[in-house]
């Protein structure tokens, strides 16, 4: 990763972080958006912090799954603008280590690399779509609501711009940005925004089942699957199905492909090793 290296998360044990909470069970790992008093709304740091806890869990070979949740009724307000203007509004966090670029989260999501499951029980405005739309999955309760209102700040949500352009077309990019307006979950729904609709008393057992589902899957080709998508949008049409076909032969050679269809062979659970 561009922001963290792997020699920069061997110090995750030892960071004490201000503004998110993480929890690493098994091959899962959860990270807590924890600013509920300021609507989760993210400072410099906070975006540092969320951008190291995405590293650590791209270069952790035993996590498969991330899941990403918030404390309180908004699940992300966007960036904290006063922080983000005022230096002296932004508590520093001097145990994390220094970050090699500024903090894009846009990025950082892509770089992870493993599917992120959202679990979206509040709304979602302006900076917040950065997660939501870099995560594989975002499971919303039909309450939740999610908007762009920069431009009723005389601002314009650049960067999701970014993010957006992969989920939906240009045309509702440009209809969000302009008016401002609030789309309800099952409007998100229609858009691909998001994947799964959960009542609030369920999304938590639908969200850990799914992840559960994942982290059974191969891991080492869940990653290869999602670099290789990644990297077509790159490559000349007619060249596609050349490239896939060189990467498949590649897992082809992997002691988990090998494993997968012995297992297969012998009528059991695979023994999944990442390698």
């Amino acid at each position: 990763m561009r922001f963290y290296t792997e020699e920069d998360i061997q110090a995750f044990d030892t960071v004490r972080f201000l503004h998110i909470k993480t929890a690493k069970a098994g091959h899962l790992f959860t990270i807590t958006l924890a600013r509920p008093e300021k609507r989760n709304a993210f400072t410099p740091t906070m975006a540092e912090e969320i951008t190291y806890a995405l590293a650590y869990a791209h270069y952790q070979t035993d996590i498969r799954c991330v899941i990403l949740k918030a404390e309180g009724p908004v699940f992300c307000a966007g960036a904290d603008l006063n922080a983000f203007h005022d230096p002296s509004a932004n508590t520093v966090n001097e145990l994390l280590p220094r970050i090699h670029e500024e903090a894009r989260m846009g990025d950082a999501f892509i770089e992870l690399l493993k599917p992120c499951i959202a679990q979206v029980e509040g709304p979602v405005l302006a900076g917040g779509f950065l997660m939501i739309c870099g995560c594989t999955f975002v499971f919303s309760v039909p309450e939740a609501t999610f908007s762009l209102p920069e431009v009723k700040r005389g601002i314009w949500p650049m960067q999701v711009m970014a993010s957006l352009a992969r989920i939906v077309p240009q045309r509702k990019i440009l209809e969000m940005s302009i008016t401002g307006k609030p789309y309800s979950a099952t409007e998100a729904v229609e858009m691909g925004l998001v994947t799964h609709l959960a009542d609030k008393e369920v999304i938590e057992v639908q969200v850990n089942a799914l992840a559960s589902l994942i982290c059974n899957s191969a891991p080492l080709a869940i990653q290869s699957g999602m670099r290789s998508l990644q990297e077509l949008k790159h490559i000349p049409q007619n060249e596609q199905h050349t490239f896939l076909k060189s990467e498949l032969d590649k897992l082809l050679q992997t002691a988990d492909a090998k494993e997968g269809a012995l297992a297969f062979k012998e009528k059991r659970e695979a023994v999944w090793k990442g390698k």
